[in-house]
């Protein structure tokens, strides 16, 4: 677990730098605010911009946040990608447009993901995964609940060991892996839809 030969807590999010936002990065320095020492990975091909980056850092500069406590990586090979979630304790989902496969691979690295669902389809996307394995109370009702939970993570060394142990069985018994059960309620569903419109 990075914490433990860190010494301090390292929040990651390898989004879509488009699904950014001011909003986002408010809460998140909020959170790194609230958790001592704290670093925060983002990581996406277009951090290879220079002035990007430059930006990034002068947001959370605004919001008390040093650039030595942000760090912006470009792309990889998807196979260093995931061993680069040996180097997470905990994934924060952007919003309103969360993760899709993203939160998939934090979550099958070990690496649990904080949400914050909203309204729209493209904001429920994390949350319904995190449901389909039996987390979702790692799902925020609103910005200071999303602080609320990553700061409880960051105090809860135990428990962040638990889930870097358990989130990929978790994950296996699923439904959202279980490709056969999953094909079975596709077409289930079709089978219905077709019946309704037949009628």
């Amino acid at each position: 677990m990075p914490v433990l030969s860190h010494n301090y807590i390292t929040f990651g999010s390898f989004n879509n730098t488009g699904k950014y936002n001011s909003g986002v990065f408010e809460v998140w320095a909020r959170i790194l605010n609230a958790v001592p020492d704290s670093r925060l990975i983002l990581k996406w091909r277009t951090f290879n911009d220079v002035t990007l980056k430059q930006s990034v850092r002068e947001v959370f500069a605004k919001h008390g946040i040093c650039a030595e406590r942000i760090e912006l990586r470009g792309p990889s090979f998807h196979a260093d990608l995931l061993e680069e979630y040996t180097g997470i304790d905990i994934a924060l989902d952007p919003f309103p447009f969360t993760g899709g496969l993203t939160s998939c691979e934090a979550l099958w690295m070990g690496v649990p993901v904080v949400t914050w669902p909203q309204s729209r389809v493209v904001s429920r996307q994390t949350f319904a995964f995190l449901s389909a394995i039996g987390l979702p109370e790692l799902a925020a009702a609103d910005a200071d609940d999303y602080v609320r939970i990553a700061v409880a993570l960051a105090n809860d060394l135990e428990r962040l060991q638990i889930f870097r142990v358990t989130l990929r069985s978790r994950m296996k018994i699923a439904t959202l892996c279980n490709t056969v059960e999953f094909a079975r309620m596709l077409e289930d569903t079709l089978i219905t839809l077709y019946c309704d419109i037949a009628q």
